[in-house]
Formats: structure tokens, C-alpha cells, sequence
């Protein structure tokens, strides 16, 4: 049985002078449909701690450490929109700085809340615990400053403005926000009124020269593709792309940090571009064409494929956020979902049938049992088990690179960290997931070296009633970082071994109800998975996959691996 983790429900939850800073906080949370907020009890928010523990409709999701509250954080956002995460002053907000640089990185907003210390002790400049000593109470928000998109000191006078603001800054540039509060200031009444939030419009001048600018560009193409990007997922414009693909009658393909921001069933879908990396017939099909429409656009070096990729600005029109570029031009003050909405309206349709999709696991073969687990069959064999709705999280690592090749389901949610790329990050994130959406069957798939890092949160699974199934690779080490570090041999790289754990057992030690299982071949993942399957309304289940051989890897890496040697000998 999952333990509670509901507090009682109190009656003073307002100060004697109306509502406190505390409940307005969380009832501000709640407005936004966050109803789990997690994070890491310290004596510097214990108040904020209480003051949650008496809200109703919200409740408190404790982690095992900070790093890995925000990111559980991260993934919750990336399911239900936005997240909320409280540590403590000084080492517990700095525990939490990857993973708040990564949701920075990767267009997550989270709301991170910090208890620090007494306000007349800060005013006082006291040398207290949890500091550096020097009396300044300042340096932890600046450090936070390059890696949020807000950052405020929050007191009973300006709670009402400054929440409010945060939130609707998290929400419009998708970012992190940093807000601070004294222990003692959580449960004062508020002072003042809420002021209204400017929403952000578009320029109505600059959508109309942008929209004929793009017309005279798709009008004389005869072949043109949608590609679509990261920022797709975190703006949720999965509808409005799909919308121009299905009007304008052209193909889709998604970039990787991208997959899964373009429904990968839909018929106008015809894979992944990566460049020289990926299938050379998407590659083909969008390095000639003679307009993209690139719909939330990141230039990242994973975006292009080690910078193997071959985009015409002169040819693209890219859709951003708050701005569009077309043909290298560029129109400000405009909506990213107001330009989609334009191009889909523009009545054009594209002269070139579609072409047919490359799908790297469509493999007709069948697999044979017997065999020991190797990537070119467990890969298709994961694609075939996927089900609709599926939350699909990858470690960066092998599985990244992988499960990036395969076609997602009608409805699946993809999670990983494409530019970021934080190892050990997926574990908490699939907490995360599964606490954002308790209904949806989560896949967690990481390898040994990621879990070592992060393991603490599959008992915060069991503990909250958490049903995933997780895939742990056992591959030995850290492969990924063998075939990077194609400098020396890999004999020559005793850093990227890792101790051996058995990770059957390491739910026993947890504790909690879950069902664990070690394959070592096709067959006995295909049975392991369906098994899982029949056990996975009770319980959490993993499966340890051991590789038959500890290099090997996806084809996607490989080609990725060979081509940075390349390119560090000189060639392209």
C-alpha cells in the first residue's frame, strides 16, 4: 500500500489578517493545475512545508535529494504544463541548479520556491547556517539569475504582484523562476492587490507582412516540408503543425530534439531528419526542398546532427515563439501559433505527393528468441510494444539515440533531455510523469550508469504508488562515453566503468510492492515485457536488459561516433 502523503486538513490556513503568502502561493499553484509540488524538506521551509500541508487539492511529493526533486519537476511539467519545486536556502537550492539549468535548457517551466533564513536575521547580515559566511543573502538568487527567467524576493507587501508575475513569465517564455521567501514571512497576510497581467500580442502589421512575405515563398515551391522542432512540445503546438501539414498537403518530418511534437502515425509524417546521421530518404526529402516550414526551431548540435545537416536559411521560414524569419528576414512581435494559423489559412497546396515514410524498426523479419539481446532487435521489438498514450522517457545515453528512430504511437508523449542531455536525468522524470498522469501506462528507459546516479527515486515510485515499467540496460558502463571518446581504446578508459549492481535486487532493498526480472535474450524480453504488462496495475516493474555485448549500440550512434572522428581528423 502506497503511503499517504496528503497533510491534514487545517482551519488556519489565513492569518488573522485575511490570506497569508503561503496559501496565496499555492492557491496561485493550484489555479494553474498543479496539484503536486515537490522538493526536499529543510529548516528554512519548514513553513512553507506546513502552510501546503493544509491546502487542500495540492499536496507535497518529498524527493530524495533536490537534484532530483527538479528533475521530477521537469518531467511533471513536460506531461501537465508546468511544475512547482521547493528546497531550501543555499545547499538545497544549489543541489537543484542542474536540474533547473536543464529545464532552462530545454523550455520547461518550473516555479522553484525557496525557504531561506529569518528576515531580520538577513537585514542583520548574521552569519547563519546554510550561507557562505559573509553575510550575503543575495548570492544564491544571482546565481539562479542566468538560469531562470525571473528571480524575486517575496514579502507580504509584493506577493500579490510578484507570484502572479513569475507564473506568467514561466508560462509565456516556457523557463524556470526563481522565488525566495523568509521563513517567517510564509504565514503574514497579504497587503495588497493582485495587479492584472499583460498578456503578449501579436503586431497585426508584421503578422500581415510575414504572412504575404511566406505566400510568395510557398507559392513558388514545388516541394515543401514541415519540420517540426523542440519548441513545438513546449508551446503545444502539436494541433497547429499537424493543421498545416494536412491543408498545405506536404510531408512532416521531426527533428530529435523535436520527436514527438508531430504525431509520428499521422500519414504525412515521414520521419526523422538527422542529417547525415539519420535515413537518407527524409534526408533527402528535406535538403530538397525548395521551402521549410521549420516550426520551433533549435539549432543545437544535436538538432544538427553534429552539423551534417544542410538547411537554407534563404529557403526556411521559422516559426518561433514571439518571432518569425523568413528567408532570412526577420518579423518581431508575432505569435508563434498566430503565424501557424496563417500559414494553414494561406489556401496554397504543394504540387509533390508525399513520400512514403522510413521507419529504421519497421523490420517484416521475425525476431528470433534465442538471440541475446543486441540493439538491431531489441529496438523493433520495443517499437512493436508500444502502445497509444504511452509517456515514453529516455536516458541520455544509447537509449536516447535509439528510441529516437522509433514511430511513436497515436497519442504517446516523448520525454528526454535533447539538448540538456543530463545523465540521470530520466528516473526522476518518470516519477514525475507518473504523478502528472497516474493513468497512463510510463516507460522509463535508462541504462545501469544513469540509474547509479539517481536510483533514490524508484522508492519515491513505490512509495507514492508509482506503477512504470522500467528497462535498465546493462551494458557494463558508460557506453555512450566509450564511443565518444574515440581518442583512446577503450581499454584505455577505466573512468567509464562503473560498479557492478544488481539491479533485480535493488527494489528489495527499496522496499515496496514491485516485480523485478533480469533477460538476457529477444525472447525473454518479449515475455518480461507482457508479463510487466499483466502485473503493471499492482505493482512497479522492472526489467534489467544484459547486453550481450557491452559496446554495442543503436546505428544512430554509431554513424554519430564515426562521423565526430571524422571531422576531428579534418574531413566532413
Amino acid at each position: 500500500m502506497a503511503k499517504t502523503i496528503m497533510g491534514k486538513i487545517r482551519s488556519n490556513t489565513q492569518g488573522e489578517g485575511g490570506i497569508t503568502l503561503g496559501t496565496y502561493l499555492f492557491d496561485c499553484l493550484k489555479k494553474e493545475g498543479v496539484t503536486e509540488v515537490f522538493g526536499v524538506p529543510g529548516d528554512y521551509n519548514f513553513t512553507l512545508f506546513d502552510t501546503l500541508e493544509e491546502c487542500t487539492g495540492i499536496r507535497a511529493v518529498p524527493t530524495r535529494n533536490e537534484l532530483n526533486g527538479g528533475y521530477a519537476a521537469d518531467g511533471y511539467a513536460r506531461v501537465k504544463g508546468l511544475a512547482a519545486l521547493i528546497t531550501t536556502f543555499g545547499v538545497g537550492e544549489l543541489s537543484a541548479v542542474n536540474a533547473i539549468a536543464g529545464a532552462y535548457s530545454e523550455n520547461v517551466p518550473i516555479i522553484h520556491i525557496v525557504g531561506s533564513p529569518k528576515s531580520d536575521k538577513q537585514k542583520q547580515g548574521k552569519l547563519m547556517h546554510h550561507t557562505l559566511m559573509d553575510g550575503d543573502y543575495d548570492a544564491f538568487r544571482r546565481v539562479y539569475e542566468p538560469i531562470s527567467a525571473y528571480t524575486a524576493v517575496l514579502t507580504p507587501d509584493n506577493a500579490m504582484a510578484e507570484i502572479p508575475k513569475a507564473i506568467a513569465i514561466a508560462k509565456r517564455f516556457k523557463k524556470p523562476v526563481y522565488l525566495s521567501v523568509a521563513i517567517d514571512l510564509v504565514q503574514q497576510p497579504l497587503a495588497l492587490k493582485a495587479p492584472k497581467i499583460e498578456q503578449p500580442k501579436t503586431n497585426e502589421s508584421s503578422l500581415k507582412s510575414a504572412s504575404k512575405h511566406a505566400r510568395k515563398m510557398l507559392k513558388s515551391a514545388k516541394r515543401v516540408v514541415l519540420l517540426s522542432d523542440a519548441k513545438v512540445k513546449s508551446w503545444k503546438w502539436e494541433p497547429l503543425v499537424r493543421e498545416i501539414a494536412e491543408k498545405l498537403q506536404i510531408p512532416a518530418a521531426s527533428m530529435m530534439m523535436g520527436k514527438g511534437g508531430f504525431d509520428e502515425s499521422h500519414p504525412n509524417h515521414i520521419g526523422m531528419y538527422g542529417g547525415k546521421l539519420g535515413s537518407e530518404k527524409v534526408r533527402e526529402a528535406v535538403e530538397s526542398a525548395d521551402c521549410l516550414i521549420v516550426a520551433g526551431f533549435v539549432e543545437s548540435d544535436t538538432n544538427t546532427a553534429n552539423e551534417t545537416a544542410r538547411l537554407n536559411p534563404k529557403k526556411m521560414i521559422v516559426v518561433q515563439p514571439e518571432s518569425v524569419t523568413i528567408g532570412g528576414q526577420e518579423y518581431a512581435n508575432i505569435l508563434g501559433e498566430d503565424m501557424l494559423r496563417e500559414l494553414a489559412g494561406l489556401g496554397l497546396t504543394a504540387e509533390q505527393p508525399i513520400p512514403g515514410a522510413d521507419r529504421p524498426y519497421n523490420s517484416g523479419t521475425q525476431l528470433d528468441g534465442s538471440h541475446a539481446l543486441e540493439a538491431a532487435e531489441y529496438y523493433p521489438l520495443i517499437q512493436r510494444l508500444l502502445q497509444p498514450g504511452d509517456i515514453v522517457i529516455a536516458e541520455t545515453g544509447t537509449f536516447a539515440y535509439g528510441l529516437s528512430q522509433l514511430q511513436l504511437p497515436q497519442g504517446a508523449t516523448y520525454i528526454a533531455q535533447g539538448g540538456w542531455q543530463s545523465i540521470g536525468y530520466a528516473t526522476p522524470a518518470a516519477l514525475g510523469a507518473c504523478m502528472a498522469a497516474p493513468k497512463r501506462r510510463v516507460l522509463l528507459f535508462t541504462g545501469d550508469g544513469s540509474l547509479q546516479l539517481t536510483a533514490q527515486e524508484l522508492s519515491s515510485m513505490t512509495e507514492y504508488g508509482c506503477k512504470p515499467i522500467v528497462f535498465v540496460l546493462n551494458n557494463g558502463g558508460y557506453t555512450i562515453e566509450k564511443h565518444l571518446n574515440f581518442r583512446v581504446p577503450v581499454s584505455d578508459q577505466p573512468y567509464n566503468e562503473i560498479p557492478g549492481w544488481n539491479y533485480v535486487k535493488l527494489l528489495e532493498a527499496f522496499g515496496g510492492d514491485a516485480r523485478a526480472e533480469r533477460v538476457r535474450t529477444i525472447g525473454e524480453l518479449a515475455r518480461a515485457f507482457r508479463d510487466a504488462e499483466l502485473q503493471r496495475s499492482d505493482k512497479l516493474c522492472l526489467i534489467e536488459m544484459i547486453a550481450a555485448d557491452g559496446m554495442d549500440a543503436p546505428a544512430y550512434l554509431e554513424r554519430m561516433s564515426e562521423e565526430l572522428e571524422k571531422q576531428e581528423q579534418g574531413g566532413r
